[in-house]
């Protein structure tokens, strides 16, 4: 299997991990040591989360005017902020995914980007991570879907409609199974 650096999973019905459920990845880094992806269809909810990640991150700035939401990208280092981009920005620490998307978890990257007026960008706590073919296993296991995306899906389509939308590309009849428990 080449990289699936780029693409994103889709998380199959069937999965019931509460972080993995009607989840879709996009995944950052992919080689022979593991891969590495961000969650990018599960905004947090927390009504305090915004104020502890402005106290963490930000500073005396209000999160509210420079992201509107905060997306939970995994269950590893909740405590890290990661700014996911679109790649007509860099800064310092900025890295490239690919020439459509570039990441950076420096403080001040809200800031920058709030004044660059058509770089699209999504603000997730946290990462998802596997080890080495750990997740080779899980797409063997039926587990996740994979498909190319565009910046487009990643930053304009509502997370509310992300997992319907890209399992519906694939074919998925969402209907009934979408209920329905139990491993593949």
């Amino acid at each position: 299997m080449g990289t699936l650096r780029n693409q994103i999973l889709i998380s199959m019905p069937h999965m019931q991990d509460p972080f993995f459920s009607s989840a879709v990845v996009f995944i950052c880094e992919h080689n022979k040591d593991g891969a590495m992806g961000l969650i990018i269809n599960k905004k947090f909810k927390e009504p305090n989360l915004n104020d502890l990640f402005e106290q963490l991150y930000i500073g005396n700035d209000t999160i509210k005017s420079l992201t509107p939401d905060i997306h939970f990208g995994g269950p590893v280092m909740l405590e890290r902020g990661i700014v996911l981009h679109g790649s007509g920005f860099t800064t310092e620490g900025t890295i490239a995914i690919s020439d459509e998307f570039s990441m950076t978890s420096q403080k001040t990257i809200l800031q920058d980007l709030k004044v660059q007026d058509k770089i699209p960008y999504k603000l997730l706590l946290g990462h998802a991570g596997w080890a080495a073919k750990q997740l080779e296993r899980e797409i063997e296991n039926g587990d996740w879907l994979m498909q190319s995306t565009t910046p487009d899906f990643v930053f304009n389509l509502s997370t509310d409609q992300m997992w319907q939308q890209a399992a519906g590309s694939l074919g998925m009849d969402l209907g009934p199974l979408e209920a329905m428990g139990g491993q593949a």
